[in-house]
């Protein structure tokens, strides 16, 4: 009976973030140590979900030491990098694979390659020849580190990321078939000066749809085990940014060639986007204009998306913007899903539940990024400890927590306010609170890309907005350093 070690271990930082990333922030997401992890994964549509279904089918005696994951935010520091990477690497000693799940794009006080340095000493401890197979965040900083110390790296294929089961199944089938001594993969990396292409990693337009098709094509002939493609994470300032294509097979060199001419395809692709940001005022216009049509049948709510402050890409998710022309706007029946401020929950807690008061609501991390606090008269409808079940397609069947979380209500504006950061990826994350997205004529979300998988079919359109937070899209204004020079598109190339 094989003995493989499964953990997942993710972050994806936002190097330009004041916010460290510290042990506390892990666990107030989740961090599930051994025997807790079976009961809270089996049975789920998640990475550890498949990994145990995996485990069941090929007869693996598992070692699961850890599941944990941040927000993404800034560095994690090191004390928590040490911490949880200890307890995979001192749980690995006699096993006969490794299986885990990384996002790819962490970095930590000392190190910008998080993942590189987790599998390097991993590989230290358990020595050359035991199979180590890892899935990766479609956004993954792929180094070559992280390449020279992994026999696979499987990466998502979808965004919004609805495929982390069916990735950790193609993972768990060829560890498997390594374990067994039927291949032997290596991994090959390559790279061009590019910091932010392939549309951002969006996998229904032209340039990934077509690498993803010619990757499909490549595993079937038997040319390639693996073909990953990473969009990157451009809010990262970091030596190795940028879009990366990783190649698995048991010939490198054979890998390494096909990696070159997939990567040589999305150079000339560079310059591609599907984004289209819509000016701020016309979206305040466009969803006052659909609100007489609100409670007719098939009626169906605009969906805006506050691209910037998307705590998904490490931003405050506390930028006040766009709630301010929601309100300056006298839109009606608006949902918000949120701003993250702490201070303000407590606030609210204090006036109580069905009273009013003063609260001075978001923009305190940084308040020239996104907008500064609003002094608002909010009467405070719920507070809950902000722990829900999720059911929607992202992580459907798996418990977050938020922690405590009030519902305002501000002229006919109700705002959802969160302790932990997070962006919005489920109709619960407003259900929980006793708000129905569905039944308002705008719902407004703090994410990029994410929320379509459980918002856009609720939509009648979504609009996205680029209201200058941390995550803004103008690469030029961010302090870059340490990528190197010359790189697109920061320089004409």
């Amino acid at each position: 009976m094989p003995r493989v070690l499964i953990a997942e271990f993710m972050h994806e930082t936002n190097t330009f973030s004041v916010q460290l990333t510290d042990e506390a922030t892990f666990r107030a997401h989740g961090a599930f140590r051994d025997n807790e992890i079976p009961g809270a994964f089996r049975g789920t549509r998640t990475s550890m979900g498949a990994a145990f279904e995996a485990a069941d089918k090929f007869g693996w005696s598992l070692v699961h030491p850890l599941v944990t994951g941040a927000n993404p935010s800034g560095r994690v520091t090191d004390h928590a990098f040490d911490l949880f990477a200890g307890q995979i690497v001192d749980a690995a000693q006699g096993v006969d694979g490794v299986l885990l799940h990384l996002h790819g794009a962490m970095s930590t006080e000392s190190s910008d390659d998080g993942e590189g340095e987790l599998l390097a000493r991993l590989r230290k401890r358990i020595g050359p020849d035991v199979p180590v197979v890892a899935v990766l965040d479609l956004h993954a900083t792929v180094t070559q580190l992280m390449a020279d110390n992994a026999n696979a790296l499987i990466s998502y294929r979808t965004y919004p990321h609805i495929d982390q089961y069916e990735r950790t199944w193609q993972a768990a089938e060829l560890l498997q078939r390594a374990i067994k001594g039927e291949i032997k993969p290596r991994v090959a990396l390559a790279r061009r000066p590019i910091l932010y292409a392939l549309d951002g990693g969006r996998t229904t337009s032209p340039p990934f749809l077509e690498l993803l098709r010619r990757g499909d094509a490549l595993e079937a002939s038997g040319d390639a085990l693996v073909v990953s493609v990473q969009a990157g994470f451009s809010s990262a300032d970091v030596h190795d940014i940028g879009p990366s294509i990783a190649v698995t097979a048991d010939d490198r060199a054979k890998a390494q060639a096909i990696a070159e001419e997939l990567m040589d395809y999305a150079w000339e692709q560079r310059r591609f986007s599907s984004i289209h940001f819509t000016p701020l005022a016309e979206a305040m216009a466009r969803a006052k204009a659909g609100e007489a049509d609100a409670g007719k049948p098939g009626y169906k709510p605009v969906v805006i998306s506050d691209y910037s402050d998307n705590p998904g890409s490490g931003a405050y998710g506390d930028a006040t913007n766009l709630l301010r022309a929601v309100l300056d706007a006298g839109l009606k029946n608006v949902g918000f899903h949120a701003i993250n401020d702490p201070e303000a929950v407590l606030a609210a807690q204090a006036i109580g539940v069905g009273k009013r008061g003063r609260i001075k609501l978001g923009g305190k991390v940084d308040p020239t990024m996104g907008g500064g606090p609003l002094d608002l008269d909010a009467h405070v409808v719920a507070i809950t400890d902000g722990y829900f079940l999720c059911h929607g397609p992202m992580a459907g069947g798996v418990w977050r927590n938020y922690g405590l979380s009030a519902l305002l209500r501000v002229d006919d504006v109700e705002i959802i306010v969160i302790t932990h950061n997070g962006q919005a990826t489920d109709l619960a994350q407003f259900t929980s609170l006793g708000v129905d997205p569905t039944r308002k004529s705008t719902v407004i979300v703090k994410s990029m890309q994410h929320f379509r998988a459980a918002f856009e079919p609720i939509a009648r359109e979504v609009l996205e907005v680029d209201t200058g937070a941390l995550s803004t899209r103008n690469f030029k204004e961010r302090p870059y350093k340490k990528v190197r020079r010359p790189i697109f598109p920061l320089d004409d190339i």
